[in-house]
């Protein structure tokens, strides 16, 4: 008998690849240049050079075991030293390899820190607008999602919501800045005020609250925004990181887990990791990838594309009278929709060759995500299609 659990989710609606389905198909039949797809936050600019150039050399250069054969499972240990070396250079941390874990993307490093620090009914709090998939791996690791409602004015925190939802159960808070779909980043004095809460309560419940900090997008930041390390500031910090958007190589699944040390049970933690991989069908990261991340380590594409597009779009959507937060880092805005209905006003986008995606889809209603990640080029053709969508609801 198949799976009950997983046949259910078949019922439940893909929006996000459903709306990029009707793109391929409606390219087909007017041209890709003509259809303003905005729906995937898929990097539009190239790997920069030196990861071809790291591949072609590993692949030549070492012997073919090394690079095709079983790895250690906590991944490469000259890798690991790599990545904590750069952590501690760019944060003043004070990683060691240990605290380390290479994982399939960032996805495989969620995967492994919800189980880490977490117990099957323990709460997982997780903010408004959030990554869509939050809530199946949240499920998949057996834990109860508590959502604090978004707050519309600046998508920082709504703390008075958060304390609310605070209990003895709750043994980790989810936070994603810069943040898929907002583009907001939280702030320092945010984050300090979340810390200092957590570490209130922690006290007072007598167990840890991890505090698992999903950075994806870190490297996409826009001049003059304050982004802090997040596990500078607060001791029990898991960090979760993708090399997808830095260097993009989103097809790559190529990421690890960063255990801050001062967090309680640190490399116990990593060395737990292996074992949620025996569960999970994980089996390490692959070896050319973590060998190539590792030579390009503290190396990016060209990122500027992503501030251009977004300044473009910005100015432009205030200038057609719609409302937005203005974005800190990523390759999305996220505007308030010209109607209540979110998914009624991308329906009537699409009848422009407009296609968003809409708020609820992150938790967030009367909004709707603009994934900029597009050459520049479309972004400037799909700006009078903007103002037309603008003008029909004048």
């Amino acid at each position: 008998m198949l799976s009950k659990r997983y046949t259910d989710m078949l019922s439940e609606k893909d929006i996000i690849f459903e709306i990029a389905g009707y793109g391929r198909q409606r390219s087909q039949e007017i041209g890709a240049g003509n259809v303003f797809d905005f729906s995937l936050g898929n990097p539009s600019v190239d790997a920069p050079a030196s990861v071809n150039q790291a591949i072609c050399s590993i692949l030549t250069q070492r012997p073919a075991l090394e690079v095709h054969g079983y790895g250690p499972g906590l991944g490469i240990m000259a890798v690991r030293q790599a990545v904590a070396q750069s952590l501690n250079r760019r944060f003043s941390m004070n990683y060691g390899p240990e605290h380390i874990f290479m994982t399939s993307g960032a996805a495989s490093a969620l995967a492994h820190a919800f189980r880490a620090v977490t117990q099957p009914g323990d709460e997982l709090i997780i903010f408004a607008p959030y990554f869509s998939e939050y809530k199946p791996y949240s499920a998949g690791a057996g834990l109860t999602t508590r959502i604090v409602p978004a707050d519309v004015s600046a998508f920082q925190i709504d703390f008075e919501a958060l304390e609310s939802l605070l209990n003895p159960k709750v043994t980790a808070v989810l936070v994603n800045s810069p943040n898929n779909p907002s583009g907001a980043v939280l702030s320092t004095p945010t984050l300090k005020r979340l810390a200092a809460l957590l570490e209130e309560r922690q006290k007072a419940y007598g167990h840890p609250i991890y505090l698992i900090s999903d950075e994806p997008y870190r490297e996409i930041l826009f001049q003059g925004t304050d982004c802090p390390y997040t596990a500078s500031l607060y001791a029990n910090t898991l960090t979760c990181y993708s090399f997808s958007k830095s260097l993009s190589l989103p097809g790559e699944r190529i990421g690890y887990l960063a255990v801050n040390p001062a967090a309680e049970e640190a490399t116990r933690i990593v060395e737990v990791c292996s074992q949620i991989s025996r569960t999970i069908g994980h089996n390490g990261a692959t070896t050319l990838m973590q060998l190539t991340v590792g030579a390009c380590i503290d190396q990016t594409s060209d990122l500027a594309v992503y501030q251009r597009n977004k300044d473009r779009l910005y100015q432009a959507l205030l200038e057609y009278g719609y409302s937005c937060v203005e974005p800190g880092g990523t390759f999305y805005l996220f505007p308030r929709s010209l109607e209540p209905d979110a998914y009624a006003f991308c329906k009537k986008a699409q009848q422009l060759d407009l296609l968003f995606v809409p708020g609820d889809v992150f938790g967030c209603p009367g909004h709707f995500r603009i994934a900029y990640c597009v050459p520049e080029e479309k972004v400037i053709r799909a700006l009078p299609r903007l103002k037309e969508l603008a003008e029909l609801y004048r």
